[in-house]
């Protein structure tokens, strides 16, 4: 593939599945109509809050730092609201991000918060809400619509946010702060959702898309480059307060600055030999016993 073109990864996932022996593919979630709800009030008076699919740093869950592999353990399930002070500790050892080309090592590569405070300090915004809103990754689309989205809004409406900005780290996190942004939006909260998976993004159709063309786990800008998510930050927000009709979105001029062959290596299966086949669909069932233990063991815990 061309590496100017965003990584398609609806595509990639499907194919990957089906070379490691699994049946009928994930079916995304695709809408029609799209709410859209215009910011109500100038950038420089709206109080903007965080959604996160980042996890809480648990220390006794496993490995959670920089480099970490995939980490079930650590997962969470129900929408949290945390305080923004003092500056809070989220990891993203819980989700598939791109583990060959990034390593988590900067929090704000994928949690927006300082730079949304130096916008606040700079009276760029109004404030940043004193919470930040945790959206579990769930594969299952009615939970993200019937509970999880319903909580977000009220933590929201408790806090008195006027907009709201979605930094998802994973594909299936892209679907569900998508369908978040819809019941946000249909209430009259704006969002605007920083992603770097395009095409699910689109694909179920939201108001509004920074789209990072960067590998998963970097939403918010490159990793120890500050300049780059103060930038990505900027136009996140200007996107909220610019944009007059649903299915917008607009690409950063950010490129990665690691290996180039990063979209030809991300879940491609066709790199794979048998023996690494055998051993991914290993491994995936393994891991995916494993997380339904622990969803079961926090439902009667």
């Amino acid at each position: 593939m061309q590496n100017d073109q965003p990584l398609a990864y609806i595509e990639r996932i499907r194919n990957y599945y089906k070379i490691l022996g699994y049946g009928a593919p994930y079916e995304w979630a695709c809408h029609n109509d799209v709410p859209f709800t215009p910011l109500q009030k100038p950038l420089g008076e709206s109080r903007i809050a965080i959604v996160t699919t980042a996890a809480p740093f648990q220390p006794d869950k496993g490995d959670q730092g920089p480099g970490a592999p995939y980490n079930g353990e650590s997962k969470f399930f129900q929408v949290y609201a945390n305080q923004v002070d003092p500056f809070p500790d989220v990891r993203i050892a819980h989700i598939a991000i791109d583990r060959a080309h990034t390593t988590a090592s900067d929090i704000a590569s994928y949690f927006p918060l300082t730079a949304m405070m130096k916008l606040a300090e700079a009276g760029y915004i109004g404030s940043v809400s004193p919470r930040f809103y945790g959206l579990p990754t769930n594969r299952s689309q009615r939970t993200t619509r019937d509970i999880d989205s319903p909580a977000l809004l009220a933590y929201c409406q408790e806090d008195n946010v006027d907009a709201v900005v979605l930094v998802p780290n994973c594909p299936v996190c892209h679907q569900s702060v998508a369908l978040a942004a819809h019941c946000l939006e249909s209430a009259g909260i704006a969002t605007v959702i920083m992603g770097c998976a395009k095409d699910i993004i689109e694909y179920v159709g939201v108001p509004r898309l920074l789209f990072n063309d960067l590998p998963l786990g970097n939403a918010a800008g490159l990793p120890h480059d500050a300049g780059s998510q103060n930038l990505a930050a900027k136009l996140a927000l200007d996107l909220l307060a610019e944009a007059t009709a649903p299915r917008t979105t607009r690409q950063s001029p950010l490129v990665w600055s690691g290996a180039p062959d990063w979209k030809k290596d991300y879940s491609n299966a066709a790199l794979l030999s048998a023996k690494e086949i055998a051993e991914r669909r290993a491994e995936f069932d393994r891991v995916k016993a494993a997380a339904a233990a622990i969803k079961s063991a926090s439902k009667t815990g």
